[in-house]
């Protein structure tokens, strides 16, 4: 793991802390992470729904499973899903909008039950995936979700392999899977 440095710290309780790969923020109970590339590129939350899609469409559109992952941020059950255990070389693409989130090269066993990658897909330096804090459940979590359509992926943590340390635990349901030719 990387080792952790403190920056600062006022009476406020705001502390800052810097990693070899990210600069983590915590401030009261909220954590944003600054990571050098994509996903961690902001401190900001993302906007709503840049396609303002109405929710009757990704009814019709995605399966109930796919629903409650992608529009309600539900999470399936660990284990279940279709690509925890799936190896095919390809491209892992959002389930709403088919745009591409991550290589089959990045994608690791995590043990979690979840499909794990350690990076998401890039295209002229360009991520299809943003991240914003998490506080639901009690929990400090960085949430994953697609560029274009706003939905739910997972979430990212900072245990991953080498190189990047990074660990994109992602539901099956939000994804689609686009085999290489």
């Amino acid at each position: 793991m990387f080792a952790i440095r403190q920056l600062s710290r006022t009476a406020f309780g705001f502390v800052a802390k810097q990693t070899e790969k990210a600069i983590v923020t915590q401030a009261c109970r909220c954590t944003y992470v600054t990571h050098t590339r994509g996903c961690f590129s902001t401190l900001k939350d993302v906007e709503p729904d840049p396609s303002k899609t109405s929710n009757s469409y990704w009814v019709k559109k995605l399966t109930p499973e796919q629903y409650n992952v992608t529009r309600e941020k539900g999470t399936e059950p660990p284990f279940t899903g279709k690509y925890v255990y799936h190896n095919e070389k390809g491209s892992y693409t959002c389930v709403c909008c088919e745009a591409p989130l991550f290589s089959s090269s990045t994608k690791f066993d995590s043990g979690t039950g979840w499909p794990s990658f350690s990076d998401a897909y890039y295209k002229e330096g360009q991520s299809n995936v943003s991240c914003r804090s998490d506080l639901s459940y009690g929990m400090v979590r960085t949430e994953a979700l697609c560029k274009q359509c706003n939905a739910h992926l997972g979430h990212v943590f900072e245990d991953g392999p080498k190189p990047t340390g990074m660990r994109y635990c992602i539901n099956s349901a939000s994804l689609s899977f686009k085999k290489a030719t």
